[in-house]
């Protein structure tokens, strides 16, 4: 687990450093534009991502031990709202500098840390090891990184490295997030989608499991659009030419099982 730990937090600081090449450029107009996430606009992500950055460092150092955070700490609801609060030049500075330290954070742990230290998330019955909070962060910095740029680009990408790391964590450290966002009820019948060398299961839930086995349906694409399609932002505008999908199911049923987040 230890080497997943070291890549998700080498791909945050990689994800990072490509939005802040993009985000410091930024013009008032920019910031306002529609983004890639259906009711926000390029502010309202980054201001997102920077109260997510905010919210996340907290419950980290919180389990490290740093007393003063638990006691200084703002309420979930109180982050947010000084965030919305703010002008979107502040939301998109902010958000360079909320990310930048949650990053640095992640970056500072030792070995033994990132291999130790369990992180209580709030909605889960326990603590869980340092591996899913890294996991739902590379998620969300991945694919709201992708609202924000899309806003500005309609051909937007995610990174190979990104889409190859969420993949490896929806099979193990964040293997429930697929069935909270996925509406297999938008389905009549089951399904077993074979995307790339692992397999969509669409049946009473939704999953991702590793391997081929039995498979009903073949998605045929680049492992980013599939990351992208699982988190509802594969739109007809935003998929790439070739996309392909075969056998008891179709790309506009599965885009009906993952509406987004």
């Amino acid at each position: 687990m230890t080497s997943l730990v070291d890549e998700t937090i080498a791909e945050l600081r990689a994800n990072h450093d490509r939005l802040r090449a993009v985000v410091e450029g930024l013009t008032d107009d920019q910031l306002a534009a529609q983004s890639g996430a259906e009711k926000w606009t390029v502010a309202d992500v980054l201001s997102h991502l920077g109260s997510g950055a905010e919210i996340a460092r907290y419950s980290l150092l919180t389990a490290l031990g740093d007393d003063g955070s638990a006691t200084d700490r703002p309420t979930n609801q109180d982050v947010w709202d000084r965030w919305n609060a703010l002008p979107p030049t502040e939301q998109a500075s902010g958000f360079l500098e909320s990310d930048a330290r949650l990053v640095e954070l992640y970056e500072s742990l030792t070995p033994e840390q990132r291999e130790t230290t369990k992180v209580d998330l709030g909605f889960l019955p326990a603590p869980v090891p340092l591996a899913t909070p890294l996991a739902m962060r590379l998620n969300e910095q991945t694919l709201h990184g992708w609202d924000a740029r899309a806003g500005l680009d309609p051909t937007a990408a995610l990174s190979d490295v990104a889409a190859d790391l969420v993949v490896r964590h929806y099979t193990g450290s964040m293997a429930f997030m697929l069935g909270f966002t996925g509406k297999a009820d938008k389905l009549d019948e089951d399904v077993r989608l074979t995307v790339g060398d692992h397999t969509l299961v669409v049946d009473d839930s939704v999953a991702l499991v590793e391997g081929v086995d039995a498979p009903t349906a073949t998605f045929a694409g680049p492992r980013e659009a599939a990351v992208r399609l699982l988190a509802g932002r594969l739109k007809p505008e935003n998929t790439p030419a070739g996309i392909e999908v075969t056998g008891n199911v179709t790309l506009e049923e599965l885009r009906r099982v993952f509406p987004g987040y």
